[in-house]
């Protein structure tokens, strides 16, 4: 059994099982005992939702009105004169034919692929390369899309995507800690405001049962929604 450290013991005695508006979650995380990096901050909702029933899955992107801190690297499946454009946006590469060939060669080194819908033709040969890893571009995930080069753009700057778990839990970033409290608050608005958006039809009774953020080394503090 793993033993706890004094630093973890101290936050966990600290925190309470009240729900507090998003500005005084944020702040009750700050009061918690950090290490010296830079933390990332994440948000868990708890759905009322079937993720067994196909019509409640919840599945989309989002881009924060302040960014999450972190950037991705992006490859882009574009005609050729998207290439030069794709690049320029924060691609790391961008193609068809030779960028599938390149993948297909072992080539992994992205963290998102985005494509033009005219363009899943081609990547539907990386099928069984991308899909097991997360990576095939998606209309739903919103990485196939008619404008491939603010797509790019969007991926390189942070915006990430999102699906419930088989628990009925959606994950997301909100930004890092040393985010002013003030990002940090609309960003987390941002995002919970989109998850509420988008309830499915078929979900019934409380749709958000809770909220939670927390940095990643430190306990969580409910959030009222």
């Amino acid at each position: 059994m793993a033993t706890l450290s004094k630093r973890r013991k101290a936050n966990l005695a600290s925190v309470s099982k009240d729900a507090f508006p998003a500005a005084d979650a944020i702040a009750a995380i700050r009061k918690f005992k950090s290490p010296k990096f830079d933390q990332t901050v994440n948000v868990v909702m708890h759905l009322g939702i079937d993720p067994k029933q196909a019509d409640q899955i919840i599945r989309g992107s989002i881009s924060l009105p302040h960014g999450t801190g972190k950037t991705a690297r992006v490859v882009c499946f574009c005609i050729s004169d998207k290439v030069a454009a794709a690049k320029a946006a924060g691609a790391v590469e961008a193609g068809s034919d030779d960028l599938v060939a390149k993948i297909e060669g072992g080539w992994m080194d992205f963290d998102v692929a985005v494509a033009s819908p005219d363009m899943m033709r081609v990547v539907s040969k990386l099928g069984k390369v991308l899909g097991p890893k997360g990576l095939m571009p998606s209309p739903k995930a919103g990485t196939v899309a008619a404008d491939v080069v603010n797509a790019v753009k969007e991926y390189s700057n942070g915006k990430q995507e999102y699906r419930n778990d088989d628990g009925g839990n959606i994950h997301g970033v909100i930004g890092k800690l040393s985010f002013a409290d003030a990002k940090l608050v609309e960003n987390l608005q941002a995002f919970v405001a989109n998850i509420q958006k988008i309830k499915p039809a078929a979900a019934k009774g409380t749709y958000v049962k809770k909220c939670v953020v927390s940095a990643c080394m430190t306990p969580g503090v409910q959030v009222t929604v």
